[in-house]
């Protein structure tokens, strides 16, 4: 299945906001074999939303559109839209209820705007948003559909996961069975990764295909099926995954599509285990990670952001001679920071961090982006030095990332 992405608002092509839509939407989308033909970012002017639809329904299926659906007088898509499928906009009751169902949850009052949100036109399915007041709307025109959706991220990830996705593939799947199977991959750079499957993929049948995801320290990899024979799939998925296994081997850390801190999490409630965090150049990012996780109160029990040199030595009892030796970006700090924060904190496991985030910092043989990690689970801890590239949110992202992937580790020994 063909499709494509309208991402629509004049703050995107200002550089205002981000799109981060069209992003996560061609992720979600590929694991059920759909291919994007193309995304295109539009203002929030009638005529190049026009255009835009004309040029995606020329090369794709499915056109599904974010942004603009808000409450205020530069939000056009809803009129635009009722323009170019026909109808007029009409009253509806039930988006009426629903928008003051979510008015209500946010302790808000309706206003004549906000009431707005209910017109919506003739010519369109509506399918309530449970977590917004914008309706979504669905469009249907010689055999092609167009979903319009809120711009807001996790309004629109919301309903594509719970309603949208499950309609689409029942519409355009019909009597086709999908499933797929995600691997999470550390310790091996892409390029290699491919050579080392370049020969799986060529024996995958047909109706199966492996999608490589990466992202900073690590790879998911995806394998998907459509078929229409559900016990063939079934059958082949079972047996390309376990070859998958055999191939990359103890480089898969988890076979579920899932953060790396909710799978240090999950390891820690099998092991019965609890963590901290010791972190300087890291600020905190790491305990921001594994809380982000529901449920991590279960096994994380705090952190020491140790950003000063005085908290390191008074709080984690860090050698002071040992930092004037080594310097605070060294091993023997780290290593100390991570027995420390599992003292302070009565904890069997930690990560520590101390580095160079930049932009400024940098001493003799130890450039912006030098990182020194340690990771302790009960009586083992390990260390090492890491160079990352990139601006001060990528290396503290990458050190974030890789502290995890060690703790990971040193729980799988």
């Amino acid at each position: 299945m063909k499709y494509s992405i309208i991402a629509i608002g004049d703050e995107l092509l200002i550089g205002q906001v981000t799109d981060t839509n069209s992003g996560w939407i061609a992720r979600e989308m590929s694991v059920y074999g759909w291919e994007l033909q193309k995304v295109q970012v539009v203002p929030d002017n009638a005529d190049a939303i026009k255009k835009a639809i004309d040029i995606a329904f020329e090369e794709s299926d499915v056109v599904l559109a974010t942004g603009g659906l808000g409450p205020t007088k530069d939000d056009i898509t809803k009129t635009t839209l009722c323009d170019y499928f026909g109808g007029e906009l009409i009253f509806d009751d039930a988006t009426l209820a629903n928008v003051l169902e979510v008015v209500e949850k946010r302790h808000l009052k309706l206003n004549e705007y906000t009431r707005n949100q209910a017109y919506v036109p003739s010519s369109c399915e509506v399918v309530q948003n449970e977590v917004g007041t914008a309706p979504i709307l669905w469009f249907e025109k010689d055999e092609k559909v167009l979903v319009s959706m809120p711009g807001v991220p996790f309004e629109m990830q919301h309903m594509m996961k719970k309603v949208l996705i499950p309609k689409l593939v029942k519409k355009t799947h019909d009597n086709m069975h999908l499933q797929y199977r995600t691997f999470i991959v550390i310790d091996i750079i892409e390029s290699l990764l491919a050579m080392q499957l370049d020969d799986f993929e060529k024996e995958l049948p047909e109706y199966m295909h492996l999608a490589y995801l990466p992202t900073p320290g690590l790879i998911r990899l995806r394998l998907t099926g459509a078929c229409k024979d559900e016990s063939l799939l079934s059958a082949n998925m079972d047996k390309f995954s376990a070859k998958l296994h055999e191939l990359v081997g103890d480089k898969i850390i988890c076979d579920e599509d899932m953060p790396l801190a909710q799978i240090l999490g999950k390891k820690l409630l099998e092991k019965g285990m609890t963590v901290a965090s010791a972190e300087s150049c890291t600020g905190g990012n790491i305990a921001h990670e594994i809380t982000r996780i529901a449920g991590s109160s279960s096994y994380f029990k705090g952190s020491v952001v140790s950003y000063a040199n005085e908290v390191k030595i008074n709080v984690l009892n860090v050698s002071s001679a040992d930092i004037d030796v080594h310097g605070v970006v060294s091993e023997p700090v780290v290593q100390q920071m991570v027995s420390g924060v599992c003292k302070v904190m009565n904890t069997d496991c930690a990560i520590s961090t101390s580095g160079i985030a930049g932009p400024g910092g940098a001493e003799p043989g130890k450039p912006v982006g030098t990182v020194w990690i340690a990771a302790k689970a009960a009586d083992n801890v390990v260390s090492q030095c890491f160079h990352f590239p990139g601006d001060r949110e990528r290396v503290i992202n990458r050190a974030t990332n890789e502290g995890i992937k060690m703790l990971l580790k040193l729980l799988n020994d």
